[in-house]
């Protein structure tokens, strides 16, 4: 589905057909159709259209002509809620810049495209196509940064259950963070390389604009924390995981010490009522205080046994 917009007394408005630097966006559900007549009409390869539904496309940039294209990975949060699945995914936006017109296409509903069609960006103008695209991109660095706050608040909370008890469905969270984290960490490695690209080349013929190359600058500043803060979160999830894997094989050795303690400790009394039931003389046998007597050598020696064990600082 295409539609299009346009600027009108500083408000975004949607129109019925393509005006002169109005902004193309193209969301889901697709008529293939209707990209080849985009693709035919505006004279775009068909190639920068398709290239951006595919979900694992890395970030990169391309031109061919007057045409060109960004593809950017931006966070998304996983709507199938199973138990192995990563909390948050990545998913490509397109950005194609033609001489008259910018497009967008993603293949996934996604929040920051949503924001721009709100209208909660200030200053937003699709007609000045080099500000929209670094918009773009500080809304995307912005969405990274909120999404690695969220998973860390949820490793806290958590970490304290953990504590408390150590259950599967807890643990099945924290490796549904760590997915999250390796998706946002591959992404924002190729985002800042795609960025540092673009810097380098002027892709976005920004170099004698000074506010542009200076906001452009603080989103590289951005992207590097919010890789950094996606490693730090990733190693601390990781010690974290170990951690906890080293408790729960710490306190099952425990738990089978006792048993084996307790175990021989029980054993002592069987024992003794063992020889007390052989067809042999033993002693007492024939008091009738016997099985007082037996009782009581069992209690002694468990004592005993108990004692010795806690001298040892086993039990």
């Amino acid at each position: 589905m295409i539609r299009y917009y346009n600027v009108e007394n500083r408000k975004l408005i949607e129109v019925d057909s393509i005006e002169q630097a109005c902004w193309l966006n193209i969301s889901s559900p697709f008529d293939k159709n209707e990209l080849i007549k985009l693709s035919d009409n505006q004279e775009i390869p068909l190639d920068y259209l398709t290239d951006s539904l595919d979900i694992d496309e890395r970030s990169r940039y391309e031109r061919e002509d007057e045409v060109r294209l960004i593809v950017l990975n931006t966070p998304l949060l996983n709507t199938d809620e199973e138990g192995y699945k990563p909390i948050y995914i990545t998913a490509p936006i397109g950005i194609i810049l033609t001489p008259d017109h910018i497009i967008t296409i993603s293949l996934l509903d996604n929040p920051i495209i949503n924001s721009f069609l709100e209208s909660r960006i200030k200053n937003f103008n699709p007609q000045d196509d080099k500000l929209f695209v670094l918009q773009l991109f500080e809304q995307n660095v912005y969405a990274y940064l909120d999404c690695l706050k969220k998973l860390n608040l949820r490793r806290d909370l958590i970490e304290q259950e953990l504590y408390n008890s150590s259950r599967n469905s807890q643990l099945r969270q924290l490796h549904r963070i760590e997915k999250s984290l390796v998706y946002f960490v591959t992404a924002l490695s190729s985002n800042e390389l795609l960025k540092l690209k673009i810097k380098r080349s002027d892709f976005l013929k920004i170099k004698d604009l000074e506010e542009h190359s200076d906001l452009f600058e603080d989103i590289i500043i951005d992207n590097s924390q919010a890789l950094e803060m996606a490693n730090v979160h990733t190693n601390i999830l990781s010690s974290t995981t170990e951690v906890f894997a080293s408790v729960v094989s710490n306190n099952l050795n425990e738990f089978i010490q006792r048993l084996t303690l307790v175990t021989i400790i029980l054993m002592v009394p069987t024992l003794v009522a063992s020889f007390y039931g052989m067809n042999v003389k033993l002693p007492f046998m024939k008091n009738e205080n016997a099985f007082f007597f037996i009782v009581l050598l069992s209690i002694i020696l468990i004592v005993f046994l108990m004692w010795f064990f806690r001298r040892k600082k086993i039990l």
